[in-house]
């Protein structure tokens, strides 16, 4: 891996003020954002920080103060690896053991928002990542501050993370190429016998080995019935000859996480296989075309599920056609049906594109960034149909 391709200090810094800006825009006194090994996205983007079975949050104060909330495990870890200096060790954030750390004297958010210059009691918090702020966090919101108003903010981290800078488009070019070589190890070691789980170990290998930090999603190495599964895992079944098997490989570079997904076909395709393999990778090129600056994404989304219906597939559809791409592979905003914003420069998606059989699914799915005139696809162009012949 080329060391530069990462999110520098300065940009880490840059998106705490800029954070800043919308607490004081809302009329909040603090930002708090939440996440877990999970679901880290929100807290890293502003302190490089991946805990480990602990939870974490992050608090942002209106005049650009910003700490760090960690788990009692976590403060020398999230010392060396993230990017703030103001760190907390904080009950609220421990792990679901639920250990009660009898000899620890743990802090709390007052005296966080102290050290960040929130004072006073009758106060506005923002809380962002509402869905990963569980019921402890938010009763130790509501104890250190009883007479605070206490109001949802996603908004706030959707409207700072959906436009990409140039760093982090190379993070997602840079993953979306290793991702591309553990896609070519898999294809090349497939056979039939080997079980899914296998295939996961061929890709990891090569994600490792060229430079990624972790894996981008669970590895999807599904066979068969396994593929109709939207989301799923890896399992200990064989594949057989005559199975669709389904790639969706993820390398990880800074938290930045694109996947590129393809069917595979064991042996040559015929019938409805065929037929719908075709018709996906159809789908999934009028989607590209589509996308450019300026277009409403729910236009984009209605058009796609009109190409189905049009083509006589509107039984084979179950969501499309895009997602929203980012520090995970799959982050706010989707193009849905009743999504009304405008694609703008710099946003980046995952085109996924999904197709249910009658007794397997497929997905053809890539990284790309939005320009004025189209798009910039951030790995290799997909569309080959493997018929593997052995």
């Amino acid at each position: 891996m080329n060391q530069k391709v990462q999110i520098p200090l300065t940009e880490y810094k840059q998106r705490v003020q800029n954070a800043a800006a919308k607490v004081r825009e809302r009329g909040l006194d603090v930002l708090v954002v939440n996440g877990s090994e999970s679901d880290y996205a929100n807290t890293r983007y502003f302190s490089n920080f991946w805990p480990v079975f602990e939870r974490c949050g992050v608090a942002v104060s209106a005049d650009g103060r910003v700490a760090l909330m960690v788990g009692p495990e976590s403060e020398l870890f999230a010392a060396d690896f993230g990017v703030i200096d103001n760190v907390f060790v904080l009950r609220e954030y421990r792990e679901s053991a639920n250990p009660a750390y009898p000899e620890l004297k743990p802090q709390t958010y007052n005296d966080v928002f102290k050290r960040i210059g929130v004072t006073g009691e009758n106060i506005k918090i923002g809380v962002a990542a509402w869905l990963d702020t569980n019921v402890v966090m938010m009763d130790g919101l509501k104890e250190a501050y009883p007479k605070a108003e206490i109001i949802r903010a996603d908004e706030i981290m959707v409207e700072l993370r959906s436009i990409k800078s140039d760093n982090e488009i190379a993070c997602l070019r840079e993953a979306a190429r290793i991702t591309q070589i553990a896609t070519e190890r898999v294809i090349a070691a497939i056979k039939p016998g080997m079980t899914e789980l296998q295939l996961v170990g061929v890709a990891q290998n090569a994600i490792y080995e060229n430079g990624a930090e972790y894996e981008g999603l669970p590895m999807y190495c599904f066979s068969q019935k396994s593929t109709k599964h939207a989301i799923s895992r890896s399992s200990y079944k064989e594949i057989q000859m005559g199975d669709i098997v389904q790639l969706n490989l993820s390398a990880k570079i800074c938290g930045y996480s694109p996947s590129i997904g393809m069917p595979l076909s064991m042996g040559k395709l015929a019938g409805e296989k065929k037929e719908l393999v075709e018709f996906g990778l159809e789908a999934h090129m009028w989607t590209e075309k589509q996308l450019k600056a300026g277009v409403i994404s729910g236009d984009v989304a209605k058009g796609f599920v009109e190409f189905f219906k049009a083509r006589g597939y509107g039984k084979n559809f179950l969501y499309g056609p895009c997602h929203g791409l980012g520090l995970i592979e799959v982050e706010a905003p989707w193009m849905e049906t009743n999504s009304v914003y405008p694609l703008q420069k710099n946003m980046t998606f995952q085109i996924d594109t999904f197709v249910m059989g009658s007794d397997f699914g497929l997905r053809w799915e890539k990284p790309v960034a939005i320009t004025g005139a189209g798009i910039d696809i951030l790995s290799e162009q997909i569309g080959t149909i493997h018929e593997l012949l052995f």
